[in-house]
C-alpha cells in the first residue's frame, strides 16, 4: 500500500514540480516575500500608535500613523513594483527587471482614479492599500511580461556599444514605456465610461472580495494545510508550490484587519497568513524534538533531540525534518501531513468562540524565539495560545507515532551490537 502511494505521487510529481517551477508563481511569491520588510514596520507601527493613543502621546501616535500609512496602507504600490519587477527577470536573463518595475508603477497610477478635495486632486489611500493589490498584481504580470516579450523582439532603442548602461536602459525602456503608457491610458478612460469607474473597481468586486471570502474561510485554511503537508511529505516543495497561490489573499485579509485595529474597529478577519504563521510556526516540530530530547530511548533520537532543540525554539526545523527524516516517512505520515491543520483548526474554534483574540494582522518576524513571534498578534490570549500548541499539544499529537519509531529505532540499535 505504501508502495503505491509513493508511486502515485512520484507520478505526480512532474506536475507539482511544474507548478511550484511556475514563472508567475515564483514572482507571486518573490513580491510578496519581499512586502515583508514594509509589512513587518507597518505592523510595529499600528501597535505603537494603538498604544500611544491610549497614552495620550498623541505625536508618537500621529508618525506611527503615517509610517503605516506609507507601508501596509501603500503596499498596492510596492506590489506593482515588485510584480513586475520579478516577472520581467523570470523571462530576461540580462535584466534586472527595475525598468518594468517602474513603469508597472506608472501604469498602476494611470488607473488609479483621483479624487477632488477642495480643488485639489489626491490620489485616494482605498486603492494604494489592500483593495488594490490584486489589480496591483495583474498590472505588474501584464507589464512584466510585456516588457520581455518587446526588449525580446528588439522593440527598444539601441545606443552605440560605448554608452554606459545606466544611460542604454534608460533609453531601452523608452517604447515599452510609451506603449503600456498609452495601453493603460485607453484602459483608465474605458472603464471610467463604465459602471464600475475604475479597473480597481472591477478586480476587487469580481476577484478579489470573492477570493477573500473562499480563502479566509475555516476550511480553505485547513484545506491548504492538508495538501502543503502532503506534498511536502513526498519531498515536493509544499510552501513553494501552495502558499503563492494563497498569499495574496491571506495578507489582503491582514491589513483588512490592521486598519480596523488601528481605527479601534473590531477586528473582521479571524484567518490570514498571520494566524497561519503564528499558530503553525516551525510546523508543530518543536513537539517531535521535545519527546526526542526527554522520552526517547533510542541513541539516535536522543541525538537528534540534543542538536535540533536550540533551532527548534527558534522556529528553524530543518534539522528534525531532514534529520529523522520526516520526508516519506510513513512512521511519521499522519502527524506530519495533519498537525497543521488539526492547531488551526482548535485555534480557529478559540478565536471563534472569542476565548483567544483575534491576529491583529501584524507580521509574524522569523527568528524570534518561541513565544515573542506572536507578541504582534495583539494580545496575551494568542501569546498563550501559541506556548499551549507548541509545549503541551504538538507533543501529545506526536507522541503515538514517536513511540512506535523509537521502539523501532532502540531495537535496530540493540540488534546491531548483537
Amino acid at each position: 500500500m505504501k508502495d503505491k502511494i509513493t508511486t502515485f505521487f512520484q507520478k505526480l510529481q512532474p506536475g507539482f514540480d511544474k507548478v511550484g517551477n511556475n514563472k508567475y508563481l515564483q514572482s507571486i511569491m518573490g513580491a510578496m516575500m519581499a512586502t515583508l520588510g514594509p509589512m513587518i514596520i507597518g505592523s510595529f507601527a499600528t501597535l505603537i500608535a494603538v498604544y500611544a493613543t491610549k497614552w495620550h502621546m498623541m505625536e508618537l501616535a500621529k508618525i506611527m500613523g503615517f509610517v503605516n500609512s506609507v507601508t501596509i496602507g501603500a503596499i498596492a504600490l510596492y506590489v506593482s513594483f515588485l510584480m513586475a519587477k520579478y516577472v520581467a527577470k523570470m523571462f530576461l536573463s540580462d535584466d534586472d527587471g527595475t525598468s518594468a518595475g517602474i513603469i508597472s508603477l506608472m501604469s498602476f497610477l494611470i488607473i488609479t482614479p483621483l479624487d477632488n478635495i477642495k480643488n485639489v486632486a489626491v490620489i485616494p489611500t482605498t486603492w494604494i492599500g489592500a483593495d488594490g493589490l490584486f489589480s496591483a498584481m495583474i498590472v505588474g504580470i501584464i507589464v512584466g511580461r510585456s516588457f520581455a516579450y518587446m526588449k525580446k523582439h528588439n522593440w527598444t532603442i539601441k545606443m552605440p556599444a560605448g554608452v554606459p548602461p545606466m544611460v542604454s536602459n534608460t533609453f531601452a525602456a523608452l517604447i515599452p514605456t510609451l506603449l503600456l503608457g498609452v495601453f493603460f491610458t485607453f484602459v483608465a478612460l474605458g472603464f471610467s465610461l463604465t459602471s464600475f469607474g475604475s479597473l480597481h473597481q472591477l478586480v476587487y468586486g469580481i476577484i478579489q472580495a470573492p477570493l477573500q471570502h473562499i480563502g479566509g474561510s475555516f476550511w480553505a485554511m485547513v484545506f491548504v494545510c492538508l495538501i502543503e503537508q502532503l506534498v511536502w511529505f513526498f519531498g515536493i516543495h509544499g510552501t513553494n508550490v501552495i502558499t503563492p497561490i494563497v498569499m495574496p489573499i491571506w495578507m489582503a485579509l491582514d491589513m483588512q484587519n490592521l486598519a480596523a485595529y488601528k481605527a479601534g474597529r473590531p477586528v473582521p478577519n479571524i484567518y490570514g497568513y498571520a494566524f497561519f504563521n503564528f499558530y503553525t510556526w516551525g510546523g508543530t516540530a518543536l513537539g517531535l524534538v521535545l519527546l526526542m530530547l526527554f522520552i526517547s530511548k533510542s541513541e539516535r533520537f536522543k541525538t537528534l533531540g540534543k542538536i535540533a532543540i536550540v533551532p527548534a525554539l527558534f522556529g528553524i526545523t530543518e534539522p528534525v525534518i531532514f534529520g529523522t527524516p520526516l520526508v516519506l516517512n510513513f512512521d511519521f505520515f499522519v502527524p506530519f501531513v495533519t498537525n497543521n491543520a488539526i492547531v488551526v483548526m482548535i485555534a480557529g474554534l478559540l478565536t471563534k468562540l472569542g476565548i483567544v483574540a483575534r491576529c491583529t494582522g501584524a507580521q509574524a518576524v522569523f527568528g524570534l524565539p518561541l513565544g515573542f513571534h506572536a507578541l504582534l498578534g495583539g494580545h496575551i490570549s494568542i501569546v498563550i495560545l501559541v506556548l499551549i500548541i507548541q509545549l503541551i499539544i504538538a507533543p501529545l499529537l506526536w507522541y503515538p507515532w514517536f513511540k512506535i519509531a523509537d521502539k523501532k529505532a532502540y531495537d535496530q540499535e540493540h540488534e546491531a551490537i548483537k
